[in-house]
């Protein structure tokens, strides 16, 4: 059985004309996660047994012709987002031992569509980094080329989709958590908009900011899936009432007519690499023939999203990280006392990363810092809102690249903190603003690395942003 790429749509049809069964399907992807895993390091928890037990219902159901849009398509989730029932450590060894007793609403979702679950997903611990390099289960490796990182936070869930280990798999997004390994690993991914998809049940890093969204092989499974996760939740105050659109849909729209904005400081990034660059314009022009009208615009905040996103993500974080002490939940150190109970077991399952983010977040909210440094921030994160509401007066859409450059060699940017923070400089101002935004494929360097695309949509537009995606 060809499991290569494989799409929801094409694992549907295969299913309900018996071409395989739900069985036979899900035995393929454990094999090959046996074969691949060991190298690629993308599964922190596989979930054979629930996987096949779900599989042989699957297949009653579609033998009863009562399946729906996922019955018996194989997913992973990533390691920071909640599944009843099974190990959800975030990677990071102080929830080692930590089952979950609820499920995330995206999750229930999926589920409630037949989807099967074959395990949760390595990734930087609490989505903490841009390399994957920050998990304290290892790094993730890319698929295309081992020596290479699979990107962050959610380099295991890319690497999973793009190892041909799942179907698709939910990931999380914060300031470009789905996007950059998507990008890297050469699958498509989303951010949706801030309050589109609920976020009941994922790990908390930056409140403000999170976001959940699907990694797939196509757009179509975006849409798909976007379908089916997003809508209001009344565990989530910050869901919108919005209806959802019909995403499938409108990917079948002509763009000809459409306004595709290129913002300027994109392409004049510190560090864009040319080849990059020049794969990304490519595309553009690819877009231009198929009726686009291409028009140049200007974000002139662009450049203070990274430092805005390194303060106020922190700050949050620090907050939302001191629930994790070693006595509600997790693994508790040995100590004499409770406040050894806390250091001891803070400084035993928490990395490097997510103790200099909680540094760096006290400090940024304490007395006499806080005007400085959170508040300064929070004024400047209005001017980037503002920019882009600006813009989108003017285009449908913006196109940049995903990331300056393609996937690094592992270990070569570890020690260089600013460098690492640098990865995430294309994808952090759509993150700051609560935009939607998609990377898609869009070539290979001569080295064979993938190339991504980003569109950017304006807020609640996931629909113009599909449609863009689905053409590249």
């Amino acid at each position: 059985m060809n499991i290569k790429n494989l799409t929801i749509s094409q694992i549907r049809k295969d299913l309900d004309s018996k071409k395989y069964s739900a069985v036979e399907l899900i035995k393929e992807y454990l094999k090959n996660i046996k074969i691949k895993n060991p190298d690629i390091n993308a599964f922190i928890t596989i979930t054979e047994k629930l996987a096949l037990e779900e599989a042989t219902k699957a297949d009653k159901i579609i033998k009863a012709g009562e399946q729906k849009i996922l019955t018996g398509i194989p997913f992973s989730v990533k390691d920071a987002i909640q599944v009843r029932g099974i190990r959800a450590t975030a990677g990071a060894k102080i929830l080692d031992n930590y089952e979950s007793p609820y499920e995330a609403t995206v999750i229930s979702k999926i589920r409630k569509q037949g989807a099967i679950l074959l395990g949760k997903t390595n990734c930087d611990a609490f989505g903490h980094g841009a390399s994957n390099e920050g998990s304290m289960y290892g790094a993730v490796k890319n698929p295309h080329n081992l020596s290479k990182v699979a990107g962050g936070s959610s380099g295991g869930s890319a690497a999973s989709v793009a190892g041909d280990m799942c179907c698709f798999s939910i990931a999380e997004d914060t300031g470009g958590s789905i996007r950059q390994p998507a990008s890297f690993c050469g699958v498509v991914g989303l951010r949706p908009s801030y309050g589109r998809n609920s976020r009941y049940g994922i790990m908390p890093m930056a409140s403000s900011y999170d976001t959940v969204g699907p990694i797939t092989n196509s757009v179509e499974d975006i849409a798909i899936l976007t379908e089916i996760m997003a809508g209001i939740d009344k565990n989530d105050a910050t869901t919108v009432p919005n209806k959802v659109p019909d995403y499938s849909k409108d990917l079948k729209k002509d763009i000809k007519g459409m306004k595709i904005g290129i913002p300027k400081e994109y392409f004049e990034i510190e560090g864009l690499e040319e080849e990059t660059k020049k794969i990304v314009k490519e595309k553009i022009k690819e877009l231009e023939k198929l009726g686009a009208k291409i028009i140049e615009v200007s974000l002139p905040h662009t450049k203070y999203a990274i430092p805005v996103y390194y303060i106020t993500v922190p700050s949050e974080d620090s907050s939302n990280m001191g629930r994790l002490d070693g006595v509600r939940y997790g693994v508790q150190a040995d100590a004499d006392n409770l406040y050894d109970i806390y250091a001891k077991s803070r400084a035993q399952g928490f990395p490097e990363e997510v103790k200099r983010r909680i540094m760096i977040g006290t400090y940024a909210l304490s007395a006499g810092y806080y005007d400085a440094y959170y508040k300064k921030a929070q004024k400047v994160r209005t001017l980037i809102i503002q920019d882009f509401e600006k813009v989108f007066k003017k285009v449908d859409v913006l196109i940049t690249p995903t990331s300056p450059f393609p996937a690094f060699d592992i270990g070569g940017k570890i020690n260089d903190v600013l460098a690492m923070y640098l990865a995430d400089v294309l994808v952090s101002p759509a993150s700051v603003a609560g935009m939607p935004a998609i990377s898609v494929p869009s070539g290979l360097t001569k080295n064979g690395l993938p190339v991504g695309i980003q569109v950017i949509g304006s807020r609640l537009e996931e629909e113009k942003v599909l449609q863009i995606a689905n053409k590249i």
